[in-house]
C-alpha cells in the first residue's frame, strides 16, 4: 500500500502522521502519479492551522501543493498525457488529496510536464514559488523600470523569486529580513535595497531609496506585523498583494493611508489564477521559458527522506542560513 502524511485536524505539523493509505484509481479527467519527491511551502504550514485560502472539507487529509511524479495511471476522457511521464503537479484548490504521499490522483488540468533536464527534487521546487510572483508583478501590476516593489520576507522562496523576476523586467526591488546576515543572498537574487527588521523606521527607510515617492506595489506575506509598517509610504494608486500570514494574524487595514494613496489591498491567492485556463497557460510558460533562458533556476537547501517530513518541518520553521526549497524524497 502507499504511503501518506495525513493529518486529523488542525494541529500544525506536529499532528501530522505517516500512514498506509488505499491504491486509488483515476476517475474520468483524472491521472495518477507515482510521487517521487514534493516540497515544503509555508501556505502548507498556514492551512494546518486553518488560517489559508482554503479549508479542509473533512479529515483525515494530506497537504501538500507541489510534486513531481510518474504517470502510472490514466483515468477516463485524459488526451495528451502518457504512462511513465515525469508530470508536475500545479498549485491548486485541491482539498483533501495533497502531494505528502506516495501516489496522487490529481485533475489532469492541475498537472504539467516536468521541464526538461530537471530531476524530480528540482522538479517539484519551482511551480509554488515563480507563479506566486509570476501573476502580481508582471500580469496585474506589469512592472517594469520605473516601478518600485517592497517584496517583504525576501527569502521565503515567493519573495526571493519576486525579487529575481523584478529584477529580470527593470523594477527597483526593496525587500525585508530578519537577519542582516541575509542581505548578501538577498542582493545577489535582484534586491536594490535591503531593510532589516529592528534596524530603524521601515517607512522611513523607504522614503530615502524611493527619494520620498514611495511603493508602487507590496507583495506581502507577513500579516498584520507589516502592512501598517510601509502603508504609509505607498505611492499614489499602489497595490498590496497579501498572500500569506507568517505572523500568524490577519491584519487590519490601515484605511487612513490607503484612502491617502488611492491604493488597493487585494488578498491573493495563485491557486484562482491556475483555475483559470488562460492564466495558468501563461503562468507555465513564462517559467518554461524563464528556466530555459536561465533566469531563474532550482535553489534546493535541503533534501528530507519520506519518513523525515517531520524533521523537515522542523528545519523549516526555525530561522536559516541557507536559503532555496526544503524538498522531501518519497523513495517510490
Amino acid at each position: 500500500m502507499p504511503r501518506a502524511w495525513v493529518i486529523q485536524g488542525y494541529q500544525g505539523y506536529q499532528g501530522l502522521s505517516l500512514e498506509d493509505v488505499p491504491d486509488e484509481t483515476p476517475g474520468p479527467g483524472e491521472i495518477r502519479l507515482r510521487i517521487e519527491a514534493f516540497a515544503l511551502n509555508w501556505g502548507d504550514m498556514n492551512l494546518m492551522h486553518d488560517r489559508y485560502s482554503f479549508s479542509f472539507s473533512a479529515f483525515p487529509a494530506c497537504i501538500g501543493m507541489e510534486a513531481a511524479g510518474v504517470v502510472d495511471a490514466i483515468g477516463p476522457d485524459v488526451v495528451g498525457i502518457e504512462l511513465g511521464t515525469r508530470m508536475c503537479t500545479l498549485p491548486h484548490f485541491y482539498d483533501r488529496r495533497g502531494a505528502s504521499t506516495e501516489q496522487l490522483v490529481i485533475d489532469h488540468r492541475y498537472v504539467t510536464p516536468a521541464p526538461a533536464g530537471l530531476s524530480a527534487v528540482e522538479s517539484a521546487s519551482v511551480w509554488m514559488m515563480y507563479m506566486t510572483a509570476y501573476f502580481p508583478l508582471v500580469e496585474i501590476m506589469r512592472v517594469l523600470p520605473g516601478t518600485t516593489v517592497l517584496a517583504t520576507a525576501g527569502t521565503g522562496t515567493a519573495g526571493t523569486a519576486a525579487l529575481e523576476i523584478g529584477r529580470h523586467f527593470g523594477a527597483r526591488m526593496i525587500t525585508t529580513s530578519r537577519f542582516d546576515r541575509n542581505r548578501s543572498f538577498l542582493e545577489s537574487v535582484g534586491a536594490d535595497h535591503v531593510f532589516v527588521q529592528g534596524s530603524g523606521d521601515l517607512a522611513e527607510f523607504l522614503r530615502s531609496v524611493t527619494a520620498g515617492r514611495g511603493i508602487d506595489a507590496a507583495f506581502d506575506p507577513v500579516g498584520a506585523g507589516m502592512i501598517g509598517q510601509y502603508a504609509p509610504v505607498l505611492a499614489k494608486n499602489a497595490r498590496i498583494f497579501f498572500y500569506g500570514t507568517l505572523d500568524a494574524e490577519f491584519p487590519t487595514l490601515p484605511i487612513v493611508d490607503m484612502f491617502q494613496a488611492n491604493a488597493v489591498f487585494h488578498p491573493y491567492s495563485l491557486f484562482n489564477y491556475v483555475e483559470n485556463p488562460g492564466s495558468r497557460a501563461r503562468g507555465k510558460a513564462f517559467v518554461y521559458d524563464a528556466l530555459k533562458r536561465g533566469l531563474v533556476a532550482p535553489r534546493i537547501d535541503r533534501v528530507y527522506p519520506m519518513e523525515g517530513y517531520r524533521e523537515a518541518w522542523d528545519y523549516v520553521s526555525a530561522p536559516r542560513e541557507t536559503h532555496g526549497k526544503v524538498v522531501v524524497e518519497t523513495g517510490a
